[in-house]
């Protein structure tokens, strides 16, 4: 009924407007269509109001699914409880009618700390439609914690706050793709060529498992929704995203008897030491290119010149190109020794590549902006990165389209010993855009 009200107003508009340019005759239809007072309907027939309104009746059993998932304690080496989450996923995807393949992984052997190490499993679901573009929506089932700390930090509501350990990085982002999912599922759309769900386990470890598969999806699927969280105060999208890199350096000295005969060793802290202090403030704040030592170990008697010492660095940096300008300084700085007779060794591992955004990927930050504006809410699109890194990197690698970053919920405390949270009134808005954008992007509404 209203796609056949839509149709009328637009030939009598038509009829009036025979002698203006075709420009003209679309804004005189559209300003009848507003008067009109017809409501808002997407390109499916589907009206907003109704998208809406299923989206806020999701809210509630969304709370109840971010229980479940903050419940199963999975930190990024606990394999158990991994396993044990990535069964729950797994089962609930199957139960929206998707293909579900759960895919074991492991870290690369010249990994510099994990080292061929087993890793938590992928779950990879996928669902064909009638559509024409392929779109992928991408989360993380680990966390930073260790096992046992859930216990300090159960799932609780405290008003508009839902508590519990993981939950906005990223288990918020698992109960957003599981109820756009089950929401686009309700209202019967499949206006997409394929829906695929990818959640990786070891996204806090740098995802050494799951790298390539990101970037081999990355320019499969047109486009590539990632669902870290998406601010605190105001709601966001991110366009840009740090690049990661470690930097393993190793010190071999000789030892001797410290009371003794000490200057017959050669002290390897002695030399640690004087490399960290030389390399601490390399980089460029204005390029968020930065170093910054965070492991040191070295020595083991206390009457012993220590003849090993090694210590770990975390470097950020907007571009993938600048990693290579911290990489070359650090190997021209250990040429130039404290001690004499000391063997410094450097091994630089590009962990995490930069967000570096396409121009399709603009188009859909951009869109998000309109969807929001529906709602009368806005949408910060953030263009520079502020130092954290993402799987949304790997996928943009050599991306088909479009990838875009923090389609999460806004929250505080990850990463850290604060009772991290998620605001419930981001859960509406959240989920009516991420359907919303799906929707669009599938049925190519919005394209490049």
């Amino acid at each position: 009924m209203i796609q056949v009200a839509i149709h009328t107003v637009l030939f009598n508009a038509y009829l009036k407007s025979q002698s203006r340019d075709w420009m003209l005759f679309l804004c005189h239809a559209a300003a009848v269509l507003l008067a009109s007072g017809l409501p808002a309907v997407h390109a499916q027939g589907l009206p907003l109001s109704v998208i809406q309104e299923k989206a806020q009746a999701h809210v509630n059993p969304l709370l109840q699914t971010l229980q479940g998932l903050v419940g199963i304690e999975s930190g990024s080496r606990d394999l158990q409880g991994l396993a044990q989450l990535a069964n729950l996923i797994a089962g609930q995807l199957k139960a929206l009618d998707m293909t579900v393949q759960v895919i074991p992984t492991k870290a690369p052997d010249f990994h510099p700390q994990l080292k061929g190490a087993e890793l938590g499993s992928m779950v990879f679901a996928r669902k064909t439609g009638k559509g024409q573009k392929r779109i992928l929506l991408i989360a993380h089932m680990d966390t930073v914690y260790t096992k046992g700390m859930g216990v300090k930090q159960p799932y609780r509501i405290d008003g508009n706050r839902a508590y519990g350990l993981g939950i906005a990085d990223d288990k918020q982002g698992i109960a957003l793709i599981l109820h756009t999912v089950a929401l686009l599922k309700e209202m019967g759309f499949n206006d997409y060529q394929e829906l695929a769900v990818l959640i990786n386990a070891d996204e806090e470890l740098g995802s050494p498992g799951s790298s390539q598969f990101l970037v081999k999806n990355g320019g499969i699927y047109d486009a590539v929704m990632s669902f870290e969280g998406g601010g605190f105060e105001k709601d966001m999208v991110r366009l840009a995203t740090s690049s990661i890199a470690i930097v393993e350096m190793k010190v071999q000295g000789k030892a001797s008897h410290a009371g003794s005969d000490p200057a017959a060793g050669r002290n390897a802290i002695y030399e640690l030491a004087h490399q960290i202090l030389k390399t601490r403030n390399f980089g460029d704040p204005t390029k968020g290119l930065q170093i910054n030592w965070t492991v040191v170990e070295g020595g083991g008697s206390r009457n012993v010149i220590p003849a090993a010492a090694s210590a770990i660095a975390d470097v950020r940096s907007l571009s993938n190109k600048d990693l290579d300008l911290m990489e070359f300084a650090l190997n021209e700085a250990i040429k130039e020794k404290l001690i004499p007779d000391t063997q410094v060794e450097l091994t630089f591992y590009r962990s995490r590549p930069a967000f570096e955004a396409t121009a399709a990927s603009l188009v859909m930050a951009k869109h998000a902006v309109n969807i929001f504006n529906e709602m009368g809410k806005p949408i910060d699109i953030r263009e520079r990165a502020t130092g954290g890194g993402t799987d949304a990197a790997f996928a943009g690698l050599k991306p088909k389209g479009g990838v875009l970053e923090s389609f999460g919920l806004r929250g505080y405390g990850s990463h850290s010993n604060n009772d991290e949270y998620i605001l419930i009134d981001s859960i509406f808005p959240k989920l009516y855009l991420s359907t919303r954008m799906v929707m669009d992007l599938g049925s190519a509404k919005v394209g490049w």
